[in-house]
């Protein structure tokens, strides 16, 4: 027996209440009703038609989606109950904003936008505050320097004096050099250091560095990623120690390397060469 015609073709088939997305290759599986939860949405545009015809799907017949599909989780999970939940330490907000855009979510922009306007307040992209200024915790922890240093480690322990500061590793790698003669006498003229380079979150080592830190080989690095290509205008460790240590910041680890050559095939000099990184922590 025939079965009857409905009149609809295959194009024109109503969306199902169990729906497949490809997202740049990762694969979703949702409801219906949290695709049009945000009605005015590009998803929620894309899903309220009255058929499938017009979508793109991939070779398994899922809608695929052109965007990021790892970050799709957080925008996915937004739909679902209009609320932000990022784990903690989170360094791809920037870009989570850049997809809520995308997806016409304006809510969730604004839950994102705040943090980011911030590091941007002083158009420094990701500098808080100025680095020649001290928060209110640390000069006070100053002040109670009078009272003996006991006193002043103490201050530093106070719940709240760093609420304003955000915690984060900050490595700094120093190379230098010198000269071992067949005296065994050391040249008491080290080479000049090329530079200090400076690693970790492009935001906290503007905060910490301000004007001190040369940009020039990774200009256009967002706050929230992390970068090894800075490094610092100063020519003595003890300068960039000065600002770690007033930014609040703990020396936690440090490692080091030298390498030995002949400086001449003729003579018994040799050119020690060292490497050393220091790894720094504020909580």
């Amino acid at each position: 027996m025939a079965l009857p015609d409905s009149g609809i073709s295959a194009e024109e088939v109503p969306f199902p209440e169990i729906i497949e997305l490809n997202v740049g290759g990762q694969v979703y599986i949702t409801r219906y009703s949290t695709l049009t939860s945000v009605p005015d949405s590009l998803l929620g545009e894309m899903f309220s038609r009255k058929s499938t015809k017009g979508l793109a799907r991939d070779t398994k017949g899922r809608f695929f989606v052109d965007r990021d599909g790892f970050l799709f989780r957080y925008i996915l999970d937004y739909m679902r109950d209009q609320q932000l939940v990022l784990p903690d330490h989170f360094p791809e907000r920037g870009r989570l904003q850049r997809e809520a855009e995308f997806f016409n979510l304006p809510e969730l922009v604004k839950l994102l936008a705040p943090k980011i306007s911030k590091q941007n307040s002083l158009g420094d992209d990701g500098c808080q505050s100025d680095p020649e200024d001290s928060s209110p915790g640390i000069d006070t922890a100053r002040n109670l320097g009078s009272y003996g240093a006991a006193s002043a480690a103490c201050a530093s322990l106070v719940p709240g004096s760093m609420d304003n500061k955000r915690s984060g590793f900050i490595t700094i790698g120093y190379r230098g050099s010198y000269t071992l003669g067949r005296d065994s006498h050391t040249d008491a003229k080290f080479r000049r250091v090329a530079r200090i380079m400076v690693c970790g979150k492009t935001s906290l080592a503007k905060e910490v560095f301000g004007e001190t830190l040369n940009e020039s080989r990774d200009p256009d690095r967002p706050p929230e990623r992390y970068t090894s290509r800075y490094y610092l205008k100063f020519t003595f460790l003890e300068q960039a120690f000065d600002k770690l240590a007033d930014a609040g910041f703990h020396m936690v680890a440090c490692n080091s390397t030298g390498t030995c050559a002949f400086a001449h095939e003729q003579t018994d000099d040799k050119i020690w060469t060292s490497y050393t990184e220091y790894v720094f922590y504020r909580e």
